[in-house]
């Protein structure tokens, strides 16, 4: 089978609104490393985006699987239950940061995760408006497409959009916007749009994913945390790429002093299986009546099975400090590479979630084209690379936490040849 053919066939079979980055088509997958039909090989710095920080076919995630397989693979949770849900969310509810009683539910996408904590949040607080974020990325069903804050191609000709639902500016350097000026936004917001009174949640990625991977400065969290407390308000953590050890500690909350109310979470979960689970206080998840929450694969059996030898991964093979190990590795090669290359105006993450974004020096606009001739070098030598930010001038890079160091270190040869010759 020609990866040509395949093309013609996707075109034929499938709608053009399913977009697809790659002209290839994946045949096998090892750890960090993906063989297309052809026998091509590639280095994986997209990792399904976010999903496999153990990589890829995990040896103890598969045997797992298998193990579950041989029992059963599906009931429907909510008609007949299974023991390995209640020692998930056992789990869940001792590492989600958080000093008090946790309850956890699990969903099958990332976007059933924040739909769900929205619902979760209205249903406690008996109060209808959300505040998100500018350049968040929530997902792509109705309330989590107005929630995100991209119109094209996420909004676009889909309206009318979900109501009661509030932007207000993140803080983001690279655009001029501090976090006293986001505090300030958000304030005025509240003064002249939205009576806080009415506002049950708001919802943040602690750091941006698809926006651009902006990391939330520690004193924001801060003042959202007080700013919900003053006035009976949810805060919802959307850890759905940022959870599993992708910034250097199993959730991005750890890296700040407050906690959040709600927990999503998704991706990297299950190591590649369709899970996620909405996290939060006890009272809080108990406020939904009995049959609010649910689904029919809602925790699937084997999803489960795999997010429960994710968590013994990562905690015996160490992923969160390799993750540190691995970041602070890219980021030397960047900020290396920075002095010979002026476009490269930010160097930013945590952990291993880090952002290379390029602008011009002198006029400050964006490098949308140069990101793109990176993007395809790097393709054309092996290396997948995936972009994001409001005006797609950002590299982000999502490499599995148990790639080898060999392969990490020819990955890394690839990305500063593609740089330097773009």
């Amino acid at each position: 089978m020609k990866n040509a053919d395949l093309v013609q066939r996707k075109n034929a079979a499938t709608p053009r609104g399913v977009g697809v980055m790659c002209d290839f088509y994946a045949q096998s997958a090892e750890n960090a490393e993906i063989w297309d039909v052809e026998g091509k090989r590639y280095i994986d710095f997209a990792s399904g985006i976010a999903v496999l920080n153990t990589g890829h076919r995990h040896p103890r995630i598969i045997a797992a699987i298998e193990k579950q397989l041989q029992l059963f693979t599906h009931t429907a949770y909510q008609i007949i239950p299974y023991q390995n849900y209640i020692e998930l969310a056992e789990k869940l509810n001792t590492l989600v940061p958080g000093d008090f009683t946790k309850k956890t539910a699990f969903f099958t996408t990332g976007v059933e995760a924040v739909e769900n904590a929205i619902k979760i949040a209205r249903y406690a607080t008996q109060r209808p408006a959300i505040i998100s974020f500018s350049n968040a990325f929530h997902g792509r069903t109705f309330l989590g497409m107005t929630l995100t804050a991209k119109v094209n191609p996420y909004k676009k000709g889909f309206g009318p959009l979900a109501s009661n639902i509030y932007h207000t500016p993140y803080p983001n350097a690279s655009l001029g916007i501090s976090a006293e000026l986001a505090k300030k936004e958000l304030l005025s917001l509240l003064n002249t749009t939205v009576d806080a009174d009415q506002v049950a949640a708001i919802i943040i990625e602690p750091i941006q994913g698809e926006g651009g991977f902006n990391v939330c400065p520690p004193e924001f969290m801060v003042f959202l945390r007080e700013l919900c407390d003053e006035h009976g308000i949810l805060l919802i953590a959307d850890e759905v790429q940022t959870g599993f050890g992708r910034t250097g500690k199993l959730f991005a909350m750890e890296h700040y002093s407050v906690k959040a109310d709600i927990t999503t979470m998704a991706k990297s979960l299950a190591g590649g299986m369709p899970l996620s689970a909405v996290c939060g206080r006890a009272d809080i998840m108990d406020a939904p009546v009995a049959g609010g929450l649910g689904g029919t694969y809602a925790g699937n059996p084997l999803a489960i099975a795999a997010a429960l030898a994710v968590i013994e991964v990562i905690e015996e093979e160490n992923l969160l400090a390799r993750g540190h190990q691995l970041g602070e590795k890219l980021q030397q090669r960047l900020q290396s590479l920075q002095k010979q290359v002026p476009t490269i105006s930010s160097i930013r993450g945590l952990g291993a979630m880090i952002a290379v974004e390029f602008r011009d020096p002198n006029t400050h606009a964006a490098e949308t084209a140069l990101v793109k001739k990176i993007q395809n070098y790097a393709l054309d030598k092996g290396l997948i690379l995936l972009t994001c930010g409001p005006e797609a001038n950002v590299i982000r890079f999502l490499f599995p936490l148990t790639i080898p160091d060999a392969v990490m270190d020819e990955a890394l040869d690839i990305l500063v040849e593609a740089i330097q010759n773009s």
